[in-house]
């Protein structure tokens, strides 16, 4: 397998390129294939980028349609057919059958981008300047996501010192006997705690870079009280969780709240191509025109794959279809849990956001080999890389996902008789 040119040309920062070390040539739906002609269960998808699979067909047979049609690609914020549809689509098909009614902003096209423009909201919005974030969160690599990120290695580079941000336990962190919301209701409402109130408190309901902790509904509900009593926005970080990665379309729904912005992007548009977006409650929309910008903000084909993807969400079947996967994901990883105690300490996530949290980064590193080796793709999390992520297409087919879980369990075997 040729890999010179990477090695030669391309820059030492490269991450997956040495984890997965093989050329790529062809991907449909959950497999994925390399120049040798090997073929391997893609359970990295895009580091949740591909919720839908590679090559949906139901996504991209329109997007080849508009391609053919020398229809517009890059629109900047102006007025265009594929824009209008898919603000309908995404109104009519997410929106309002949960009852949500949200301003659609529409920023740079990556998730850090939808971060920042939330984050710069916020801090107009209410005047003030700090923000609440938590331990082990990821928002992002430019500055205002990285200083709201949890990582003392990711806030560190740039070499820029990242101010007006305050760190706060996560849900069940250090562990579950600390009440984490309690802490931050308490500091919030005393003036002696030397706490200042923030602009806005942002979070993941599921950390995935943090090691796939998830919040309780009951967590997610008071910090949303917390919020509307001290009059802090509360931000969701829906990036990775979302576009239907839990099971449902949001990751927030299984709590029933409504959070004041909530941030999409990764999946949002179906297909890879990059597209993020803003929710913003109405009355908190106060940017004035062309205050806040985006070159690329305006990927029309990436419009035209978003709006198929929203149509699957109106279908029975396909909800029903992915409900079903998450369920039958759970219930293999339960098993794992339950053959490998002496490798696995628990299962974490929720739906077919899921984790294994294992004894030691080791277990994890002798697990990616060994998968790799046998035609699996799986990454690490969390601050000590000793989780393995699991994060099948929510489309996957129930022959993938087993063979996938196999090759897992091989793994697994593998490492415990290593």
């Amino acid at each position: 397998m040729n890999t010179d040119a990477f090695t030669a040309h391309e820059s030492n920062v490269r991450r997956y390129g040495r984890s997965f070390p093989t050329v790529f040539t062809r991907a449909v739906g959950a497999t994925i294939w390399d120049e040798a002609g090997s073929s391997y269960i893609d359970f990295l998808v895009g580091s949740g980028a591909l919720n839908y699979g590679h090559n949906n067909p139901n996504i991209l047979a329109p997007a080849i349609e508009y391609l053919a049609g020398e229809n517009i690609l890059l629109s900047l914020d102006m007025h265009t057919a594929a824009k209008r549809d898919f603000i309908e689509a995404f109104v009519g098909w997410i929106l309002k059958p949960r009852g949500l009614s949200y301003k659609i902003q529409f920023p740079g096209p990556t998730g850090t981008n939808a971060n920042e423009a939330a984050l710069a909201l916020a801090r107009k919005y209410t005047g003030r300047s700090s923000v609440m974030a938590f331990t082990n969160a990821f928002h992002g690599m430019s500055l205002g996501s990285l200083a709201v990120s949890g990582s003392a290695s990711t806030r560190e580079l740039g070499g820029v010192a990242r101010h007006d941000v305050i760190r706060v336990p996560y849900h069940a962190y250090p562990s579950q006997d600390f009440d984490s919301a309690g802490y931050i209701d308490s500091v919030l409402g005393d003036p002696g705690s030397g706490i200042e109130k923030p602009a806005a408190i942002i979070l993941e309901t599921i950390q995935a870079e943090g090691g796939m902790n998830a919040a309780s509904a009951a967590w997610l509900t008071e910090i949303q009280r917390i919020c509307r009593k001290h009059g802090v926005v509360f931000i969701v970080d829906d990036i990775q969780a979302g576009s239907g990665r839990t099971g449902d379309f949001f990751s927030f729904e299984f709590a029933k709240i409504e959070p004041d912005i909530v941030t999409l992007s990764k999946s949002l548009s179906g297909s890879g191509s990059p597209l993020s977006i803003v929710l913003i409650r109405p009355d908190i929309d106060i940017w004035n025109p062309g205050e806040h910008s985006g070159t690329f903000r305006g990927n029309n084909f990436a419009f035209v794959t978003a709006g198929a993807m929203c149509k699957m969400w109106s279908d029975t079947q396909f909800t029903g279809g992915v409900e079903r996967t998450a369920i039958k994901l759970q219930t293999h990883l339960d098993r794992l849990v339950a053959k490998f105690p002496e490798s696995i300490e628990q299962k974490r996530g929720r739906g077919l956001m899921a984790g294994l949290k294992c004894r030691s980064p080791a277990v994890v590193s002798r697990v990616h080999d060994v998968a790799f080796e046998n035609g699996l793709l799986i990454e690490s999390s969390g601050p000590n890389r000793d989780v393995v992520k699991v994060l099948p297409p929510i489309t996957i087919t129930d022959v993938e996902l087993d063979h996938g879980i196999a090759i897992l369990d091989h793994a697994l075997q593998e490492q415990h008789n290593a």
